[in-house]
């Protein structure tokens, strides 16, 4: 069984809350919205994320992504890795997903990685983004690397 990222007494922020939105825990009970909430903007999705992840593939189902979600959710419930869900105002829908990963590359201490839904992302991307900062403020990291954002997928996928 993988360690815990990060020693005890730390624990991760569950919730932030943002102008309409919410970033909590991702977790299994999400499939349905998570599925759709890719499957709908799986283009936009693709070219952000499709070079350093290949994801998400054409052929996503529900079932993947299900088993996905429940990674997610053990590793966040281990402390091994944390995902959280973009949630609309009253749980609504979902608006899209942050990772924090352990770094891949020397030099950083982590990866961070962000989404939200296409039909949302001109008036929603910067508030996220914002909440998200906010929510990695809480972790004991000084250098986090945003693959496919601030550090390019080549960089990143040139690591051992």
């Amino acid at each position: 069984m993988k360690r815990p990222w990060f020693a005890p007494p730390f624990q991760p922020p569950r919730v932030v809350e943002g102008d309409g939105f919410s970033l909590r825990p991702l977790t299994v009970r999400d499939a349905v919205q998570d599925f759709a909430a890719v499957m709908g903007s799986r283009e936009a999705l693709w070219a952000l994320f499709g070079e350093g992840w290949h994801w998400p593939p054409e052929n996503l189902s529900l079932e993947a992504d299900l088993v996905d979600l429940a990674w997610h959710q053990k590793e966040f419930e281990l402390g091994t890795s944390f995902a959280w869900t973009v949630a609309a105002r009253h749980e609504s829908r979902l608006l899209g997903c942050a990772y924090l990963f352990p770094a891949r590359l020397p030099g950083w201490e982590a990866d961070a990685f962000f989404w939200v839904t296409s039909d949302v992302r001109q008036r929603l991307e910067a508030p996220v983004e914002a909440a998200f900062r906010t929510l990695l403020a809480a972790f004991p990291l000084q250098r986090i690397a945003w693959p496919g954002r601030a550090l390019p997928w080549h960089l990143w996928n040139g690591a051992p």
